[in-house]
């Protein structure tokens, strides 16, 4: 079974960073993505950036140019670096690794337990 784990969350003042990180049982680029999803109090959960295999990575247009994603292969860790932070960031972020079966196409989807970060002056 696939573990993912995430940690790095914290309590931060607006204009703050932290740094996520997303650690995988099993080598990463066997998935399509790893993505960073988050979600407020009474909110939906929402995809904030994600990492292809293939290198390609996209974001959510609330923090882009404020938050980086990036990995470490050999490590098996995907990082959230997370700069000029706002209250609005305040959420539970959570690490899902997930990856198309070739049998039938069905997508395995593994979620971490998430990382509480709170943003507050």
């Amino acid at each position: 079974q696939v573990q993912v784990v995430e940690s790095g969350g914290g309590s931060v003042q607006p204009g703050g960073s932290l740094r996520l990180s997303c650690t995988v049982s099993g080598n990463i680029l066997s998935f399509n993505a790893i993505d960073w999803h988050r979600q407020a109090p009474g909110q939906q959960r929402e995809l904030v950036a994600g990492i292809g295999k293939n290198g390609i990575i996209r974001y959510a247009d609330a923090v882009k140019g404020r938050f980086t994603i990036s990995r470490d292969n050999g490590a098996n860790t995907v990082y959230l670096q997370m700069d000029n932070l706002k209250p609005e960031d305040t959420a539970v972020y959570y690490c899902n690794a997930w990856k198309v079966r070739a049998s039938d196409y069905d997508i395995d989807d593994y979620w971490g337990q998430g990382t509480q970060v709170t943003v507050s002056s």
